[in-house]
């Protein structure tokens, strides 16, 4: 959503703009486009791969542009070490990119056969299979239910104890054999994979992602100017009802106003165009004060 995102940042030559998951750039070109040479951006990834390919894409623009290796749950360091107060607008593009999706090294999909990984950061110290194999049964089963919103969590994770007491689950593959197993396949498939929802769980439990849009937010209002926009992107309804939920208590504390009361769609062009960007949700609010 390039052009809503531009349209409802409403920035101008000469602003300070925060890209808290900048990504490989596409909308951070847009947005340096339009604050021109006098104005900044600063990019926030956790991912050092999709950073450096930002960063080459975004040469162009490297006189304004400053790039942080870090996660946005951090910003309220990350904005003081560069010595920044106050942005005139914010964006957060949540969600895994397809950048990440379709490099099977990474672990993310099940639509390649890859070692167990699912990392935002590859400095981390958790993987996808540390979870998967160290884990109780218990605690997969929270972790299905409450990240995936899994309706079989508890058969899932009965399936992959007792597989993993067979051998290790260290491949995509695996994984994705043992919900299909655990639950069937024609019996349950209707318009996504079996293992999907496994698979955002435990990619999020590795991330901490909740957690990180948390934290991000309840620090975001604080350096956004008067006037100044935050755009948000979600990708599920774990974070949409984050996003909306925040937004709802500086709209109460009246902090912002809410530019989107419904959550805009990309248009059926853009669905056609990319399919993934079918579930992609968009919220706006504006600093009051």
């Amino acid at each position: 959503m390039k052009k809503e995102v531009l349209e409802f940042l409403n920035i101008k030559e000469g602003d300070c703009v925060l890209d808290a998951t900048i990504g490989t750039g596409g909308h951070a070109q847009l947005i340096l486009e339009r604050i021109g040479p006098t104005g900044k951006l600063i990019g926030i990834d956790r991912d050092l791969d999709s950073l450096l390919f930002a960063k080459s894409r975004l040469l162009d623009y490297q006189n304004n542009l400053e790039l942080v290796h870090d996660d946005f749950r951090n910003l309220s360091q990350i904005l003081k070490d560069l010595q920044i107060t106050q942005v005139d607008a914010m964006l957060f593009d949540l969600g895994v990119s397809s950048f990440q999706l379709d490099n099977p090294e990474r672990g993310f999909s099940f639509r390649y056969d890859a070692p167990l990984d699912m990392r935002l950061d590859k400095n981390s110290h958790i993987s996808a299979y540390d979870l998967i194999n160290y884990l109780s049964e218990e605690e997969l089963s929270s972790i299905l239910k409450t990240f995936g919103e899994e309706r079989w969590h508890n058969r899932i994770a009965r399936y992959l104890v007792q597989e993993r007491q067979k051998q290790p689950i260290s491949t995509t593959s695996q994984l994705a054999q043992v919900v299909v197993k655990a639950i069937g396949y024609k019996s349950h498939f209707r318009n996504i994979h079996p293992a999907t929802r496994t698979f955002q769980a435990i990619r999020i439990a590795v991330n901490r992602e909740l957690e990180a849009l948390e934290q991000g937010l309840d620090t975001a209002s604080a350096f956004i100017k008067p006037g100044g926009r935050i755009c948000i992107i979600s990708f599920h309804s774990l974070e949409d009802r984050i996003v909306k939920q925040k937004f709802k208590l500086l709209f109460k504390d009246r902090v912002v106003n809410i530019l989107t009361p419904k959550p805009i769609r990309p248009s059926l062009y853009e669905i056609e165009d990319n399919p993934r960007s079918r579930s992609a949700k968009l919220r706006v609010a504006e600093r009051l004060i």
